[in-house]
This record gives structure tokens, sequence and C-alpha cells, in this order.
């Protein structure tokens, strides 16, 4: 094909394009400051050394999972916190979190009907404000009426702003949105999928839901949870089965925090300059406090992760854990495991089978692992969608990250921590009344195909 060209020279070309697509993802690694996951890195110079021509485009186009976002302060700021706070609070704060504000009037939606129930009455009750960033709005019978009741909000002089995820409208799709902007509501994509790479990484996805109406305002309240806006995760319809999920709405101060997140999220979105956000200091914190916990590409540390390790350490009778996706890392399997170990009751409530089938198959070594450490893991009949992690009476996390790599080291997402026992307690009994009907997990042990399957799929799963 080109005469004279030697196999000698080919394998020089070979190794020099090799040799260059490994200096760049180490020169990459390093300015952008990646600190890379130890599986994820040794993955990718895998890639890169067997198929370089392959490997450095698809590297440069979803190789980064933090944003190289200058910023003058963190996102959230907040004073330190007096030293006999609990340790909680105290770790969220040094992970760069907001310190603790107050939250009235906490809805924990039992199910579905009254999760949307909740959403068209926060929605109508909204005067000045209404700033929605979700995952998927969906081209169904709920997303219609969202877009709908925003745009009616809209044509009543309401400022509507509507943040959804590029790829999540690109996997789920999504309806029509030109009501909404017709009424002169705004509305932007988060990374749409085709972009400059200067822009943010595909895979690095917007998976945070918050639904913010009149912040600032006597009227202020916040719906939040783990639902994006379809019909399977509230009531489903005639063609999709309804899944379990956890929602809830507050009013308050905690949603001034919301309200700068998304903020600063509207201003990434839409290229204008991030504004530096600070929150106002915190009084001690008191019965009904809560703070939000952001994590993602624009926080320095991965920070549920490491609330949830340092939980599970810090742990002294329960850990009550539901997600749809558990594929822990191994500093976080070991800590449920030694937690086990040393009489803490650890549950894990997860769906019997899942809407991603690579995520049930991944899970199954970590079962196994935390199944043998005493663990009492359970599966729901049903699909749940619910992120909840409960630690004693001293913590709740609700939100949107699930228990696996691309939630807690990839994707943008949000986490309430609720510290006061009341909401506590309102979280524990969701999680024994939705594992009504569950059945205990029973570990068995692969075969030599199913172990390899296992292995291969938390190999590639960490970037997919």
């Amino acid at each position: 094909m080109f005469p004279g060209l030697t196999l000698a020279y080919w394998l020089t070309l070979h190794g020099f394009v090799t040799l260059t697509a490994v200096m760049v993802y180490v020169l990459t690694a390093h300015v952008l400051q990646q600190r890379r996951h130890p599986t994820a890195a040794i993955a990718w110079v895998l890639f890169i050394l067997l198929v370089p021509y392959i490997a450095l485009p698809t590297f440069l186009t979803f190789g980064s999972r933090k944003q190289a976002r200058p910023r003058a302060q963190p996102l959230l700021t907040a004073p330190e916190p007096p030293s006999h706070t609990s340790w909680a609070i105290r770790t969220a704060q040094a992970l760069g979190q907001p310190a603790p504000l107050d939250h009235r009037d906490l809805h924990i939606h039992p199910n579905g009907h009254a999760a949307l129930n909740a959403l068209w009455r926060v929605i109508a009750g909204a005067t000045h404000t209404i700033d929605l960033c979700t995952f998927i709005v969906g081209p169904d019978a709920v997303g219609r009426e969202v877009v709908a009741r925003l745009a009616a909000k809209a044509k009543a002089g309401v400022a509507v702003r509507l943040m959804i995820d590029g790829l999540g409208s690109l996997m789920g799709g999504r309806p029509d949105l030109a009501p909404l902007t017709d009424a002169g509501g705004q509305v932007t994509v988060f990374v749409p999928p085709w972009h400059s790479p200067l822009k943010g990484r595909t895979n690095l996805r917007d998976h945070r839901k918050m639904l913010i109406t009149d912040a600032g305002h006597a009227t202020q309240r916040v719906w939040s949870g783990g639902r994006n806006l379809a019909a399977e995760y509230f009531e489903g319809d005639a063609k999709k089965t309804a899944w379990h999920d956890l929602s809830f709405d507050f009013s308050g101060a905690l949603v001034q925090q919301f309200a700068a997140l998304f903020d600063h999220d509207w201003a990434f979105a839409t290229s204008r300059h991030a504004p530096a956000v600070g929150m106002a200091p915190s009084h001690a914190a008191v019965a009904g406090s809560a703070q939000l916990i952001a994590s993602g590409p624009d926080q320095i540390d991965d920070t549920v992760y490491s609330l949830i390790v340092t939980a599970a350490y810090r742990a002294q009778h329960r850990i009550a854990i539901v997600t749809p996706y558990f594929v822990p890392d191994s500093a976080l399997l070991t800590a449920l495991c030694l937690a086990a170990r040393r009489g803490v009751k650890v549950d894990v409530l997860l769906p019997a089978r899942s809407n991603h089938r690579m995520s049930d198959v991944a899970r199954s070594r970590a079962l196994r692992t935390l199944a043998m450490a005493g663990a009492h893991i359970e599966f729901a009949p049903q699909m749940l969608h619910a992120k909840l992690v409960v630690i004693d009476k001293a913590l709740a996390l609700a939100g949107s990250a699930n228990i696996d790599s691309r939630s807690l080291f990839l994707n943008y997402e949000l986490m309430v921590a609720f510290h006061d026992r009341d909401a506590i307690v309102g979280f524990e009994a969701w999680f024994e009344h939705e594992r009504r009907g569950a059945t205990p997990y029973v570990p068995v042990r692969p075969g030599l195909l199913r172990d390899l399957a296992e292995g291969l799929v938390l190999w590639l799963g960490f970037q997919l």
C-alpha cells in the first residue's frame, strides 16, 4: 500500500504515537490536577498502551473528572464550626461545604403519588421565582405537565429557569420546551453532548435534582431527592411501571444554599462567570438543621464519598443504605465491612434487578464481601431508585447520589445532610417501610465465567 515503508518504520511510528498518547495523558492529568482513582488510572494507561489511536481521542473527550474552573474561594463557604459540633457537621465543613441552616416543614414523600402532588404544590405556590435543575424531563405526561405548569407561571410573571443535563435529555428524550420559552421562561442545557471540549466533558453529567421557588422570600421552598421528572419516577403509565424513589420538600433558610448552588451551575451552563458564593454564617447547629452537600467536578474533594467513608468509621449502632446501584470502591467497601465486623448493624436495601444490567453484575463481588463481614442485604421486588444513607441517630444523607463510582467520583450530585433527630427518624421510617416485602440476599460462589465477567465489568465500569 505504501511502497518502501518497512515494518521497522511502522513499528517506530506506532511506538512514537503510543509514547505521545501516554505523555498527553500524564501532562493533562498533572496540569488539570486530576486526582484520579487508581483503578481508573490503570485502566486508562492500559487502554492507551493497547490501542492508542482510539484511546487518545476517547481520553480527550471523556477523560477528565474535575473541572478546571478557577474561583477565588470555595463554592460554598462557612465559618469554622465550634469544637462541640458533631463529627458529621465538622467533616462536611472540612470538605468545603456550608454550615448548617434551619429547615422547616419537612415532608418526606411516602410514594410517587404524594411526591407528584408535592411537586405541583410547590410550583403552584411560587410567586417570584422558579429554578429547576434535573437530569431528565421525560417526553411523557409528567414531563409535558411540568413544562405546561412552568409556562403558566412564566406567563403570570414568575421568573422561571429550567436547566437540564445534555446527556440526560439525549438518553431519556424530552418534551417540547417551546411553550416555556414562548412564555418568557429561560431554558439551558448543561454541557450539551456535542460541544467544545473546553466547555466540559460529556461524561461529567449534571445529576443534581432541585426545584427552588421564591428563594430569599418568605414563601421560599425546595423540592429535591432522587426523582427525575418522568412518569416512571412517580406513578408510571401504560408503558412504564412506577419505580419506588425518595424525594422531599421543605422551607426555611436552607433553601438559600440550594439557590446559591443553582446560580453557580446556571452561570457555568450559560458560559457566564460563576459567582463566588458565600453563605451567611449559621447560628449553632440547632434542631431542624441541615446542610447541602454538593459533589462533583466543581468540588476539590469527592465530598459525598468522603462523608460516607467517614460516617462508616464513626458509626456506633447502625448504617442503613438504600441505592439502586451498589458498586463501592475498595476503601468504602472496607469501611462498611469493618463497621459490620465491629458490631455495627449494616443494612443495605437494593432492587432485586435494576434498570442497568451491568450494575447488577458489577455489584456481586461487593455484596458477597459485605455479606461475609456480617452485613444484612435485602432485595426489594420493585425497581428502587432511591438514594439514602442513615448513620445512627446522627446523620441522614438523602438526594441524588448513588453508591457507585459514577455518582461518587464523576457526576455533579447533591445530597442533603440532615442532623436533627426528627428528620433522621422520618427517613428511618421511610427505610423500614420500603424494606417490607424484601427478600434476604444469599451469596453464591460464582463460576469461572461469571467471575471473569464481574472483573471485566468492574474494570471498565468506572469510566462508563
